[in-house]
C-alpha cells in the first residue's frame, strides 16, 4: 500500500494506475472542426454510440448527407453550420454541430445559436470539450445564447428524449442514450421547453360526445375534407402550397418556430412524398377554400429498425418485407388559418384522422410534439381523446 496522505485512507498502487490511466485518457481527448471531406466520418460515427441498443433506428446515410450538405439543403441559404469531432487514440468519441439560423434571429430579434447532431461517450470531459468548441464558434458568429438540440432546426428533428426510453422513436423524432441528459445539464444547460408525445388508441379516441360535436360543426359550417393529391404534380403543388400557407400562418406565434422558405418546403415535400399516405394528409375546406390541414405519416421506423446499416438497399428491403409492421402513424401537425380557428375545425380533423387511420394503422397514432404550455392542445388530447403522454422531449438553453 502507498500512503498518500498520512491519517487518511491509503490508496493502493492499482488505484493509482487507474487514476493515471483515466487522467491520460482525459488529456488525450481532442476536439477539432471537420473539413468538407470528412462529413461521412461525422455521419457514420453515430453508429459508435448505439451498439447493442435494440430501440435505435439507424438513419439513412444518404438522407443525412443531404441534410448536412450546405449545397443541397436549402436551410443553409440563410444559415451556417460547423461540425466538430472529438477524438482519442484515433477513435471518434463524440461529435457536435454549431448552427446559426439567420431567419430565426431576424424573426425573434435575438442572438440565439444552436447545437445539434450531438453524440458522445459517457464522459463529461468529452462533452464539455465538444460544447466549448461549439460555443467558441458561435461567439465568433455574434451569438450570446445557445439552444438545442436541433438537427439542424425546429422544423427538422429536434429536442432530446428525456423520458420514454423503452420504445423506438417514430418517424422524424429523436432518440438518444439516457445519460445525454446529464452530460448536457452538467455542461451548464437548463430546460427551455418540454414537448410531449401522446399515444392514441382507436378504442379510446372518440367519445360519443365528440362524434356528435364534430358532426354538428361539419353541418353548420359546411366543412368538407379533401385528400392531398399525390399523383397529379400540378395539384400536389397547389395542395402542399396551401398547407404551407396555413402552417406558416397558424404556427407563426409558436415558440421557436420559423416559417419555411419556399425552397425548404419544396425539399420537404420531395423527401416525404415516397412514404406519404394520402388518406392521412388532407385539407379541411370551408366553402371550397382551404381552412385547415392535417399532416400524418406512416411510422416507417417500425420497418427500418430491422435495417441497421443505414444503406438504401437495406432500408428498401426492410420496407418491403416488414411493411405489415408499419401499423402506427405519427400525427405531425394540424393547422387552421387564424380566421377559422374558432369554428371547431380542429375537432372535425381529429375525428377524421381517427376514421382514416383505423383500418391500416391498427396500433393507433402518435401525436407529437405538443409543447408543455400548449394548454388547449394538451387538454384536447387528454380529455377529449383520452390520449396518454408516453414520451417527453426537451430543448435546452444556456448563455455563452
Amino acid at each position: 500500500m502507498v500512503n498518500i496522505n498520512k491519517g487518511k485512507r491509503e490508496t493502493s498502487t492499482s488505484e493509482l494506475h487507474v487514476f493515471i490511466f483515466f487522467r491520460k485518457q482525459r488529456m488525450n481527448t481532442s476536439v477539432r472542426p471537420i473539413t468538407s471531406a470528412e462529413v461521412m466520418k461525422f455521419i457514420k460515427c453515430q453508429w459508435n454510440f448505439y451498439k447493442g441498443d435494440p430501440n435505435w433506428v439507424a438513419p439513412l446515410i444518404q438522407e443525412r448527407k443531404k441534410l448536412l450538405s450546405t449545397e443541397k439543403n436549402p436551410f443553409y441559404q440563410h444559415s451556417k453550420i460547423q461540425m466538430f469531432l472529438a477524438e482519442r487514440g484515433g477513435e471518434v468519441v463524440g461529435r457536435i454541430a454549431a448552427i446559426t439560423n439567420d431567419n430565426h434571429n431576424k424573426k425573434f430579434n435575438d442572438k440565439v445559436g444552436f447545437f445539434g447532431f450531438f453524440e458522445c461517450e459517457d464522459n463529461q470531459d468529452t462533452a464539455d470539450k465538444l460544447f466549448d468548441a461549439a460555443h467558441q464558434w458561435l461567439r465568433t458568429q455574434g451569438m450570446d445564447t445557445v439552444r438545442g438540440p436541433v438537427n439542424p432546426s425546429m422544423n427538422d428533428e429536434a429536442a432530446l428524449l428525456v423520458d420514454g426510453f423503452d420504445e423506438p422513436p417514430v418517424i422524424l423524432t429523436t432518440y438518444n442514450p439516457r445519460y445525454y441528459m446529464q452530460l448536457i445539464e452538467q455542461a451548464g444547460y437548463a430546460k427551455a421547453k418540454d414537448m410531449f408525445a401522446y399515444i392514441l388508441k382507436h378504442e379510446n379516441y372518440q367519445s360519443d360526445k365528440m362524434k356528435r360535436l364534430q358532426a354538428a360543426i361539419r353541418e353548420r359550417y359546411k366543412i368538407t375534407i379533401r385528400e392531398v393529391n399525390l399523383k397529379d404534380k400540378a395539384q400536389l403543388k397547389k395542395d402542399t402550397d396551401a398547407i404551407k400557407d396555413i402552417y406558416n400562418a397558424a404556427w407563426q406565434n409558436n415558440w421557436g418556430m420559423v416559417a419555411f422558405t419556399d425552397d425548404e418546403w419544396a425539399a420537404l415535400v420531395k423527401d416525404l412524398k415516397p412514404i406519404a399516405d394520402s388518406r392521412i394528409i388532407y385539407l379541411a375546406e370551408v366553402g371550397g377554400k382551404p381552412a385547415g390541414f392535417t399532416l400524418a405519416l406512416p411510422d416507417v421506423n417500425r420497418a427500418l429498425i430491422h435495417s441497421r446499416g443505414g444503406g438504401l438497399l437495406g432500408a428498401g428491403w426492410a420496407l418491403v418485407t416488414k411493411r405489415k409492421k408499419v401499423n402506427l402513424c405519427r400525427i405531425i401537425v394540424m393547422g387552421v388559418f387564424p380566421e377559422y380557428q374558432k369554428l371547431g375545425i380542429d375537432a372535425v380533423m381529429y375525428s377524421e384522422i381517427s376514421e382514416r387511420s383505423r383500418e391500416k394503422y391498427t396500433e393507433g397514432g402518435e401525436a407529437s410534439w405538443i409543447a408543455e404550455d400548449n394548454t388547449a392542445m394538451n387538454l384536447a388530447l387528454t380529455k377529449a381523446m383520452n390520449a396518454k403522454i408516453y414520451k417527453t422531449y426537451r430543448v435546452y438553453e444556456r448563455g455563452i
